[in-house]
């Protein structure tokens, strides 16, 4: 894998870092497919506190991928960039139609690990080429996850995606984590995706930019490193993090937003 794909390998050492740690998310595929590829990480991207934060992510995503999952049975799950990620396992489709996306090599380096079911399916796209919403069933409500991708679109074409999500479903509950301004200008300089070779990306301050002709509306904001998680880390590590990597700090530089299709 090149360029933007390597950057998978970053939140996938850091669920099974976490996980082996028997704190903050359970991964035993992260683990296992860890310890199977072996890719070479350095510097910032193997920091401790960067997977505290990868496994804190991962976890609100499932926690609130469970909620709606439970309130919707019937809705259609969607996981755009899913990288490698064991979300499926981790949460489980419980019935639920599931659709993991990404770019070809990653589906086809995903194969070697987790095998398609009745209700869970791998689409290998680009997810801005939207002609992949094709092989989803379109008569449904849908909850889309799209956790560390936004800031690899430009803004129209993060705008061209959520807009054609919209139009394929009935009614969609959308959670995606965004990069601020800041935090895109000083990834040239200073970011853990720079280890693997990514210096550009995006950022996105106010997220009613993503209501502009995409049929989305802004719901909330929530947390990315929530007390109860952070509660999980011992000694001067738990007060280390929470003063610097969580609260404000973290605002400055992640913002996870929520939306839903008008």
């Amino acid at each position: 894998m090149t360029g933007v794909n390597k950057t998978l390998y970053i939140p996938l050492y850091g669920k099974a870092s976490v996980s082996k740690k028997g704190i903050i998310l359970h991964d035993a595929k992260a683990e296992e497919i860890w310890e199977k590829e072996g890719f070479r990480l350095k510097g910032k991207a193997k920091s401790k506190w960067l997977t505290y934060y990868m496994g804190m992510r991962s976890a609100v995503f499932d926690n609130w991928l469970k909620e709606k999952m439970q309130q919707d049975e019937h809705a259609i799950v969607l996981h755009i960039g899913c990288g490698m990620d064991s979300r499926v396992l981790r949460v489980g489709t419980n019935h639920h139609l599931w659709y993991d996306v990404d770019f070809p090599d990653v589906i086809e380096e995903r194969k070697l690990y987790y095998d398609e079911t009745e209700d869970y399916t791998m689409i290998a796209s680009d997810a801005r080429n939207v002609e992949w919403l094709q092989d989803v069933p379109s008569n449904a409500n849908a909850i889309v996850i799209m956790e560390g991708i936004s800031m690899y679109f430009q803004i129209e074409e993060l705008q061209g995606l959520l807009q054609a999500v919209s139009n394929h479903f009935n009614k969609v509950a959308l959670l995606m984590d965004c990069y601020t301004e800041f935090a895109a200008k000083a990834s040239k300089y200073k970011n853990p995706i720079n280890d693997v070779g990514v210096t550009e990306v995006v950022g996105l301050d106010d997220p009613h930019i993503c209501e502009e002709n995409t049929g989305f509306t802004y719901v909330k904001e929530h947390d990315m490193t929530p007390d109860s998680m952070i509660g999980e880390l011992q000694g001067m590590e738990r007060t280390i993090f929470k003063k610097v990597f969580a609260g404000k700090m973290s605002q400055k530089m992640y913002r996870l937003y929520e939306f839903e299709s008008v």
